[in-house]
């Protein structure tokens, strides 16, 4: 292999302007990708290896006992859906309930269904009134009502089962208008968010005795607000990673041309990828706009640090730069090709998750590693033999890493004479980490890739606190045929149900056909009265039960706290409706909704988790052991590997944090990392070893300590850099963005103590030398 890079090498440094002409048209096509991708590809490019989408749909599993025909035909009704809306208006008032207020409010709504776009609005207003004789009645009085009125409309809302914790909050200080969305209408993103709230605000202002507060959130709003941060965060992260790398590479070098041409590689390949990424569709995923770019940043920045100190050292050793730059091809190219190699397992293995997020992560990963790899051997060599690398030894022997290394040899020292107790310190330190990183619940959110600051964030977490939630799920109640549609024990059945989700403080505003029957008037037990069921709208009453189809449900809100929180109370509530279905036989109860699949698909992140980490683990090690032509070699360097990992699992476990979709692409991409200095160090090692004064290996400890003084300057070098621009991701407003960065900074700084001090060790103490037979090259 290092004859293959040896020829590549001279390909490239002696045809030089064939592989500047490449770079140049490779380069053009991508910013085509940047400006428009579709003037090239109409239709986008498909795909063969990402799937459509995952065959998880079925909401309940229904025997053939309870799921035999319909006993009637079902009528066609369009049942009511109070917390169905495209987009969600928030309006907050003490006085909705005053001449004014009301006033406002119904202006507010007509002004919004005077918009193009908007097709109806959902409010208090428009709620079935609960009477016996279906008349419309809207809550708010006139204007000219009396303040009686008003308080009487105030309570009559708060009694209403569809308003109160639905529309309403209890405290009837927040109205919630559910505007559904006329898509033939659209034209610009704002028509779903801004122009909504501005046009509420304006028609508000014209009632200047009204204090009205609107904001906007909802699925829609949340999908444009995390797009739009996406679009803001590519160029921004990008700048920032990119302007304090080139502040670390210009401290570290001491060298204006060594920083430049260093930074042209990162540059060159975040700038290839995001243009791919944008050919094939994947640059709407939240984690390519900000982790993408300084991820490969800094990977493209780690190599290109070997590479340069390889080159600086040959050019002030006084080799010309073609010739410094063909040497170092040779001699750093294939440590780069396997670093990059492992990381992009590390990455791919995220093919076998659960999730399509993460999912096309790891796909965005791998092209950007390859292709950085790419910018990487051609474009810093290339540089170098130009006139820009003349003076590309400037500042050699004279950075901060250089000067002080010697002090910082003295580690190898200790290392080597205690090899034997620090090597079964990695091992057992590694396990022990490792059994409390298996301690870590999975969990998930629905705004976790959202900036908290965001106003369909913010909106959000005020419904939670004011409503209890804005997520819905239910409880799905079905009947044996012979059950009569008109039977008390189906009221019954979902009252029993109705009243274990009112016993969990976390489940908010159950509603039923329970609710609905008592605040119809008169008095009594719902299973007494079912037959008053027949008096409500159709739409209304089908919301709730279908007798043809011997089905009923019970909605309820759920907050965004984590679906791990609500982990104990569904299994409370599944335990306590397994016992209402043994007292009523004939009936079956399950527990449905979005939020319940995720709950029950939560135990997914593990074993995504388990299969990326697990087939990373195993490649990589097959990878090295080939490579190196030695089991133990390959078994020596798990251990470096995977410490990093079990320690920055344990501190998340110690800090309280949960294992999440951004916790399985940060441990897997923190794994393709942490292995690049296990790689340049082995790798180095192994030249020292077969640098044979006759035919005898090198003594194993001298090849050690050279090993160690020979990459020691670049990894600590790309260690400072990595930390650095991870900790760009920290300004990030996403939580999602912050956490993939604090474990990104946790592992890279353990990796570089397990590969300064747990490596050596465990190679004096684990490796024995042997004559590995001609696999040097030729310069």
């Amino acid at each position: 292999m290092l004859n293959q890079f040896g020829r590549l090498a001279d390909w490239i440094i002696d045809h030089r302007r064939v592989t500047s002409l490449f770079l140049v048209i490779w380069t053009a096509l991508m910013a085509v990708g940047h400006y428009d991708p579709y003037w090239l590809f109409p239709e986008g490019i498909p795909l063969p290896f990402v799937a459509t989408g995952q065959a998880d749909e079925q909401e309940s599993a229904r025997d053939a006992e309870f799921g035999a025909p319909p006993d009637k035909p079902v009528p066609r009704v369009s049942p009511i859906r109070v917390a169905a809306g495209d987009v969600i208006v928030v309006a907050q008032s003490d006085s909705f309930f005053t001449p004014d207020g009301a006033e406002a409010m119904r202006a507010v709504v007509q002004g919004l269904e005077n918009l193009d776009h908007v097709d109806r609005i959902l409010w208090m207003d428009q709620a079935p009134m609960m009477n016996v004789f279906g008349l419309p009645e809207p809550i708010l009085p006139g204007r000219n009502a009396s303040a009686v009125r008003f308080a009487a409309a105030k309570q009559r809302a708060l009694d209403h089962p569809l308003v109160v914790g639905q529309l309403l909050s209890p405290d009837a200080k927040t109205l919630l208008l559910m505007v559904s969305i006329d898509w033939l209408f659209v034209t610009a993103d704002e028509d779903c968010t801004d122009r909504l709230r501005d046009t509420a605000a304006a028609v508000a202002a014209d009632f200047p005795g009204v204090e009205i507060d609107f904001s906007v959130t909802g699925e829609v709003p949340i999908r444009l607000s995390r797009a739009a941060s996406n679009r803001d965060n590519e160029f921004k992260y990008q700048a920032i990673g990119y302007s304090i790398a080139l502040v670390i590479a210009f401290i570290l070098f001491r060298g204006l041309s060594a920083v430049v041409i260093v930074a042209m590689a990162p540059a060159f390949g975040v700038f290839w990828t995001l243009g791919v990424l944008h050919f094939i569709g994947f640059d709407d995923n939240p984690f390519n706009s900000v982790i993408v770019p300084v991820l490969l940043c800094m990977v493209g920045f780690t190599d290109g640090v070997h590479m340069m100190v390889q080159i600086r050292r040959h050019r002030a050793a006084g080799l010309s730069a073609a010739d410094a730059a063909r040497k170092s091809i040779r001699e750093v190219g294939l440590a780069c090709w396997l670093t990059s190699l492992t990381t992009a397992i590390g990455f791919g293995s995220l093919a076998l998750a659960h999730h399509e997020l993460v999912r096309e992560f790891g796909y965005c990963c791998v092209i950007g590693v390859l292709l950085t790899f790419i910018s990487v051997i051609t474009v810093i060599p290339l540089a170098c033999a130009t006139r820009l690398g003349e003076r590309v030894a400037t500042g050699y022997g004279k950075n901060l890493v250089d000067q002080n290394l010697s002090r910082v040899a003295v580690i190898i020292d200790f290392v080597l004479a205690r090899s034997r107790l620090l090597s079964l310190v990695a091992i057992a330190a590694t396990f022990l980490l490792g059994l409390v990183t298996l301690q870590l619940r999975p969990d998930e959110r629905l705004t976790s890739n959202l900036a908290s600051t965001s106003e369909p964030a913010a909106a959000l977490a005020h419904i939670d606190k004011a409503f209890g939630g804005m997520e819905t799920s239910r409880v799905e109640v079905q009947w044996h045929p012979d059950i009569e549609p008109t039977a008390g024990e189906i009221a019954t059945v979902v009252g029993q149900a109705d009243a274990v989700l009112r016993s969990e403080p976390l489940i908010g505003h159950p509603l039923s056909i329970c609710e609905l029957i008592n605040a119809l008037p008169g008095e009594g037990d719902p299973s007494t009265r079912m037959s008053l069921l027949d008096l409500l709208p159709p739409p209304l009453k089908r919301a709730y039960i279908v007798p043809e189809t011997r089905f009923a449900k019970i909605d309820f809100r759920l907050q965004d706290l984590g679906i791990a929180a609500y982990g104990p109370v569904f299994e409370r509530i599944e335990t306590e409706l397994q016992r209402i279905e043994k007292e009523h036989p004939q009936f079956r109860l399950e527990l449905s909704g979005g939020a319940v699949r995720r709950w029950k698909n939560l135990y997914q992140i593990v074993l995504d988790l388990a299969y990326s980490l697990g087939t990373a683990s195993v490649v990589i090690f097959v990878v090295l052991a080939i490579v190196y032509r030695s089991l133990r070699l390959g078994l020596i360097s798990i251990v470096p590997n995977l410490f990093p990992l079990a320690t920055t699992g344990c501190l998340l476990w110690m800090v309280g944090q949960n294992l999440e979709i951004v916790s399985v692409c940060a441990f897997t991409v923190c794994l393709g990392i942490a292995v690049d200095d296990t790689i340049h160090f082995l790798t180095r090692y192994r030249e020292e070893i077969n640098a044979a004064q006759g035919a005898e290996p090198r003594d194993q400890q001298e090849a050690i300590r050279r090993a160690f003084v020979g990459v020691g300057t670049a990894l600590i070098m790309t260690t400072v850099v990595l930390i650095i621009g991870f900790s760009t991701a920290l300004l990030s407003d996403a939580r999602d963005h912050r956490i993939f960065a604090t474990m990104g900074i946790l592992t890279i700084g353990s990796a570089l103590f397990a590969d300064l001090v747990f490596l050596p060790a465990l190679l004096k103490w684990g490796d024995t030398p042997r004559r590995r037979g001609p696999e040097r090259s030729n310069d």
